[in-house]
């Protein structure tokens, strides 16, 4: 249940505590801001994400200067092909582009890699595909790759080709004379990792392609006007907010600054402006898209988009963003779906042989499993599933994992540790890598698996100091029973949107009893629990049906319980408070 995990309450300012509450901020809701970094300067633009706040994409470094290569293309029609990702965020970003191109008058499309048989970003094989599909290409332009690509930029402009980079990734390590990273000398190169401005540094992919997108209209509007491409005040930004905000949590960037806003807008205006492909998406997740919030871009949307790319090849993904066909939406969505499901069964076959490599997580320092290592006779992995299977993984390690199948791996890690220096470490193991301090991808070279996983251990057991307390569950605080109010879980709707750096608040109870335990739903896979006494809400805790009948084996002992607010229906005709548990434990 709550395992061997310790417990961790969130650090806060009292003095930052105080000034909100003289602010007119409730004292829950107070330490709530204070612990997200949340001051009384800050709390109109924390509540209130308006779009009127979103900041100038001039004024994102390399912009003004990739809108000066990319103009005179869309004039003249000269083609332009948008090079993008086979993940959400890629996919989105190839969507916002090619959208706004074409549009504007641009001979515009899209060219998305192939994971398999293709790999990640700009390779060879993504190249010589390039060029068969595209013989009259002119313009290329990267979303959320190409950092690393400096010899493929190269290639392409001594081919006569221009190329605009736009990534928000980490450039490679240093591997010139002089110790600076090759960044790939491109016509212009936006990358907030690269060239950072206030505000723009966490950016994923299509956010960086909307603030693009944003741009070209700004200078290209009143030519396409002219040219009657577009009527006059027609409004493009709304279908481009959603795509740039679903990619934002698709790709776990935090929540802050114009992130916030981007998130935000897309989750007011997606049932008004959302692509009709994500709509019908939406509704072959069985959500209705009128309660949109944050989590279901994560957990309902996002996977679909992406399960595409591990299963399939993405450009199903893609086509579902851009067509404007009901009937065309919702065959895609319903191909889309089964390879969603088709995944979830891979996942689970998957996940199970990687568990048996390791019985025990005690005393290791990271954790890496292969195909290669998996049962005789076993049928073989999915690629495409490896990144999942890692962060399953790392739920129950609490310590950096590695995945490898055949000769290409994907790696997690929590907070604390840095997976990238883990790859820079093992890089002599390496055919190439990248990736972030989260997460990564890699491909090792033929027979040094063994010393990959030697090396990248050595280098996450040195960071483990560093990450001792980051297999914590964090928490806000412990409550009383009488503060599970309505009012309470109103006041947490106005923290929203929740994700990466505004997690949603999770409190705590001590010593509580359960007068219930049982397993829920069809397959019993979830636990509904009542609580003895008076003031505590039904609670659910998703996922372990099994915990519930051990609780109620045990139903004379005390458990801390931590938690989740939220509002529901079931069984009433009003709204009332519902507990959504994260852990529990044996009271001490």
């Amino acid at each position: 249940m709550g395992g061997t995990v310790a417990w961790r309450e969130r650090p806060f300012d009292p003095a930052a505590v105080a000034a909100l509450e003289r602010a007119g901020v409730s004292p829950t809701l107070a330490r709530l801001l204070a612990s997200r970094g949340i001051f009384p300067e800050g709390l109109d633009f924390f509540f209130e994400p308006s779009l009127r706040n979103l900041a100038s994409a001039d004024c994102l470094p390399g912009v003004a200067e990739a809108v000066a290569v990319i103009a005179p293309f869309v004039r003249t029609g000269r083609k332009i092909v948008v090079f993008g990702d086979y993940d959400a965020d890629g996919v989105c970003a190839s969507a916002i582009l090619v959208s706004t191109l074409k549009k504007l008058g641009g001979n515009a499309d899209a060219f998305i890699p192939e994971r398999f048989g293709e790999g990640y970003g700009m390779t060879g094989a993504s190249l010589e595909r390039l060029h068969r599909e595209h013989p009259d290409l002119a313009l290329v332009i990267t979303v959320d790759n190409g950092i690393t690509a400096a010899d493929e930029v190269a290639q392409l402009r001594a081919e006569g080709i221009a190329v605009v980079v736009t990534d928000h990734h980490l450039p490679p390590a240093p591997l010139t004379p002089d110790g600076a990273p090759p960044i790939p000398q491109a016509d212009a190169l936006i990358d907030p990792k690269v060239q950072t401005a206030p505000g723009y540094e966490d950016l994923c992919g299509a956010g960086v392609a909307f603030f693009l997108a944003n741009a070209l209209v700004g200078v290209l509007r009143h030519e396409a006007e002219e040219k009657g491409l577009l009527e006059k005040n027609e409004r493009l930004a709304g279908p481009l907010i959603v795509l740039a905000g679903l990619a934002t949590v698709a790709d776990l960037m935090p929540l802050r600054g114009q992130n916030r806003i981007l998130v935000a807008a897309a989750v007011a205006s997606f049932r008004a402006c959302a692509p009709i492909g994500l709509r019908e998406l939406l509704d072959h997740a069985a959500r209705k898209a009128d309660t949109l919030v944050a989590r279901d871009f994560a957990f309902q949307l996002a996977p679909r988009l992406n399960a595409a790319g591990r299963m399939a090849s993405a450009r199903l993904a893609y086509d579902l963003l851009m067509t404007g066909d009901r009937e065309a939406a919702r065959l895609l969505a319903v191909e889309i779906d089964a390879k969603n499901a088709e995944r979830k069964t891979e996942e689970a076959r998957m996940d199970k042989e990687a568990r048996a490599q390791v019985p025990s997580f005690e005393g290791l320092e990271a954790v890496v499993v292969a195909e290669s290592r998996r049962p005789e006779g076993a049928p073989p992995w999915h690629s495409g599933i490896a990144g999942i299977v890692a962060s399953r993984l790392l739920e129950d390690a609490h310590m950096p994992v590695a995945v490898v199948v055949g000769d290409h791996g994907s790696c997690r890690a929590p907070e604390g540790y840095n997976v990238r220096e883990a790859l820079d470490a093992a890089s002599e193991t390496l055919v190439r890598y990248g990736g972030h301090a989260a997460a990564g991808g890699f491909t090792v070279k033929d027979g040094r698996l063994d010393d990959f996983q030697r090396l990248f251990t050595a280098a996450c057991a040195a960071h483990k100091a560093v990450a001792q307390d980051a297999a914590a569950i964090s928490f806000d605080g412990w409550i009383e029973r009488n503060e599970l109010t309505m009012a309470l879980v109103e006041d947490i709707k106005r923290l929203e949107p929740f994700g990466e750096a505004n997690p949603e608040p999770v409190f705590g109870l001590k010593g509580v009893y359960f007068s219930d335990a049982r397993p829920m739903g069809m397959d019993g896979r979830h636990a509904s629990f009542s609580f003895a006494g008076r003031n505590v809400p039904r609670a659910v805790w998703w996922g372990h049906g099994a915990d519930a009948e051990i609780i109620r084996a045990h139903a004379a002992m005390r458990y801390d319980v931590l938690f989740t607010l939220t509002s529901s229906d079931y069984g009433t005709e009003l709204p009332h408070v519902e507990l959504r548990i994260v852990a529990i434990r044996t009271s001490v």
